[in-house]
């Protein structure tokens, strides 16, 4: 794991995914009364089977191939094996899906929902402003520190994945409420040497699950989806971003996606709307759209 962490410099989040996923090869291994280094070819297909048939999801799959593939092409450098056994295994096809995004009116509705009269709505409402007004991920949020910020000029900084570092702004109304919470809610709850920007309850660092435990109250309270995630926030707000105008490479630096690709599915968005729009106030309706031009 340290070749991950220090020569591709992966981020954590990515090093705890490979990790889980070697640790089921190994398993895989030991159930077969093998070690890593003498699985074969069609060992290794049996392994994609059985996770295949476990229920994960394609691009699950995919990912766990291809951190098998790493771990063997390292064992070949270091002179552990002569041959690369995973060469020939294939990952299913990951089908890319339409990324799920919130309303502008159902945005509304999450960022109105804490309840500012108290310390802990101060904070869920600086933490949700946030979130949608620069899409971060959530990794990122909660990882960011004081003096991240510059609320004056409006912006932040925050450490992406791969360890790139990228500015975003974070508009006023976001700014306003971070800086209240501030000076308000943290001063309450957090001790003087605190180095998180935004903490639970307890004054600790507030974790991603927390985060996720908040979204999801306020989900439920203001009749949202109930699989509301912060990483729907994160859609919603490039979303709305290309809803109105902004250009693909502008959201993708604002993301921190470090391949264009990765953004081109929000247009897929935009385009199964029009065609949802077009469906329903065309006086052709529905087979309108489906007829072939030629």
């Amino acid at each position: 794991m340290d070749d991950l962490r220090v020569a591709r410099r992966l981020a954590a989040n990515t090093i705890e995914s490979y990790q889980r996923d070697l640790f089921s090869l190994l398993r895989f291994a030991h159930a077969s009364g093998r070690t890593l280094e003498g699985l074969s070819r069609p060992d290794l297909e049996a392994f994609v089977r059985d996770l295949m048939s476990s229920g994960l999801s394609p691009r699950s799959v995919a990912r766990a191939v291809a951190s098998t593939r790493g771990l063997y092409r390292f064992l070949v450098s270091v002179g552990c094996l002569s041959t690369n056994p995973s060469v020939e295994v294939r990952a299913p096809r990951a089908w890319p899906s339409l990324p799920k995004f919130l309303s502008c009116d159902e945005v509304d509705r999450l960022i109105d929902g804490p309840d500012t009269a108290t310390t802990a709505g101060v904070r869920d409402r600086a933490l949700i402003e946030l979130l949608y007004a620069t899409g971060m991920r959530v990794s990122e949020l909660v990882s960011l520190k004081p003096s991240d910020l510059n609320l004056p000029a409006g912006h932040l900084t925050v450490m992406g994945k791969g360890s790139k570092e990228r500015l975003i702004p974070m508009g006023r109304a976001a700014a306003d409420w971070v800086e209240r919470y501030s000076e308000s809610s943290r001063r309450q709850i957090a001790s003087a040497d605190c180095p998180w920007l935004f903490v639970n309850m307890r004054g600790g660092r507030l974790s991603r699950v927390g985060f996720w435990k908040i979204l999801k109250k306020y989900a439920l309270a203001n009749g949202l989806p109930r699989d509301l995630s912060p990483h729907v926030v994160r859609h919603s707000f490039a979303t709305h971003l290309l809803d109105r105008g902004a250009d693909l490479r502008s959201i993708q630096c604002l993301l921190g996606h470090a391949d264009l690709s990765t953004t081109q599915i929000y247009t897929h968005i935009l385009e199964a709307r029009l065609k949802a729009v077009y469906d329903e106030f065309h006086p052709m309706g529905k087979n309108a759209s489906s007829l072939e031009l030629g």
